[in-house]
């Protein structure tokens, strides 16, 4: 099967509430990144060439994008809006598929709450779908079930050896699960557990392919704290960067610090806009890599970075990390200088800086502090910042 004849319906349009997070678990923070990062990026490791089709929450579009960006997912197809139920996201998703794909294609439809998928599972699924049309995957049920009434008072048994916990992706041929899909709509029934009860109501086979005991599906917080913990333990190399940086003041009315604006009598003169904070914590970054400067990334000879944003280069180490597949831990900068006051500009700078990286706002520090009048920031003539960052990559990772 050639990914090019394969799509993906990503679906991401719930609330996540049994999670009991302020934001919706597909973009709660797992290990440092967003759920919805890294489940776009094992698609895409996965399926390099299959068009990925996001349905999410109207509201949610900013969340979404902000996700999107962080991952290596490069052949993404702009979100679509879901409904009221999974079911009503999921034909969204397929109406976009219908309209720019041929029917005869594979469509994996997948809940983006399932970050851990493996090559087996979509190999598995793919083979079964060949021959069938419709296959998910399964797994057998180990502990005994029980039906009870409203009071929670046993009332049966359910036989296990013929039931089985059915997970993502669901693998179908478009046009047999699109016409499904619309017939189950005409009928004016919208609310099937997932795309396999669409199909089988429908009358069509669905066979089953081995699932996968790690493909889980993110829904407590219990699971949120299993999936930290092993996740963590794979990035057991722990590693810590020191980055210097030092900018004089020039003409100006404002200083650009990271990644803000702070008014100033001064400017702070450099070849980009001279954020010397968010240089700092670039540099920081590719010393844990063992990787260079900024300089050796971003040549102050070369004249395409004049002027430049520096969220730039702290974007570009960021994908550095995560193209190991590590993660940044933790990020601390002090800025030293007389002026302007860092203090009333803290919270901003973290939340700026935060935003830039991607990271909780917990795992970054900005601190400030002056040199008693001494040296060249004593003397006001400009700005320096230490820093440090803590990265943690895989065992095993290059030098």
């Amino acid at each position: 099967m050639k990914p090019a004849n394969m799509a993906v319906v990503l679906v991401a349009a719930g609330r996540g509430v049994r999670a009991g997070f302020e934001t919706p678990k597909q973009y709660q923070a797992l290990a440092g990144m967003p759920v919805a990062t890294r489940t776009l990026d094992a698609l895409a490791r996965l399926l390099p060439d299959a068009l990925i089709v996001p349905v999410i929450h109207p509201a949610d579009q900013v969340l979404f994008d902000a996700a999107a960006r962080r991952s290596r997912a490069r052949n993404l197809h702009a979100a679509v809006a879901g409904g009221a139920t999974r079911q009503v996201s999921v034909l969204a998703g397929l109406k976009v598929l219908h309209e720019e794909m041929r029917s005869d294609i594979i469509v994996l439809i997948h809940d983006v709450a399932r970050p851990f998928l493996t090559e087996q599972i979509i190999l598995r699924g793919l083979n079964a779908a060949a021959v069938d049309g419709a296959s998910v995957p399964a797994l057998p049920v180990a502990d005994a079930l029980k039906t009870v009434d409203a009071g929670g008072v046993l009332t049966g048994v359910i036989d296990r050896g013929s039931a089985r916990v059915v997970q993502t992706p669901q693998i179908f041929r478009l046009g047999l699960i699109y016409d499904a899909h619309l017939r189950a709509e005409a009928a004016g029934l919208t609310d099937f557990a997932d795309d396999a009860a669409v199909a089988a109501w429908a009358g069509h086979p669905v066979s089953t392919f081995a699932g996968d005991p790690d493909n889980v599906k993110l829904t407590t917080r219990e699971d949120f704290a299993l999936a930290e913990a092993r996740l963590l333990s794979e990035l057991s190399d722990i590693r810590m960067g020191a980055g210097f940086d030092v900018h004089a003041f020039g003409p100006g009315d404002h200083v650009v610090l990271g990644g803000i604006s702070i008014p100033h009598g001064q400017g702070l003169a450099g070849h980009s806009d001279a954020d010397v904070l968010l240089h700092a914590l670039t540099d920081a970054i590719l010393g844990a890599l063992a990787d260079g400067d900024i300089g050796s990334h971003f040549p102050p000879s070369d004249p395409q970075w004049r002027g430049a944003p520096s969220r730039i280069f702290l974007e570009h180490a960021m994908k550095l990390v995560r193209a190991r597949g590590g993660m940044v831990a933790h990020l601390d900068a002090t800025v030293i200088c007389e002026a302007p006051k860092i203090g009333p500009h803290r919270e901003a700078l973290r939340r700026s800086i935060a935003a830039i990286t991607g990271l909780d706002i917990g795992r970054v520090a900005v601190k400030a502090t002056t040199t008693e009048k001494l040296g060249f920031t004593g003397r006001g003539e400009g700005i320096a910042v230490q820093a440090t960052a803590t990265l943690r990559l895989p065992a095993g990772a290059p030098a």
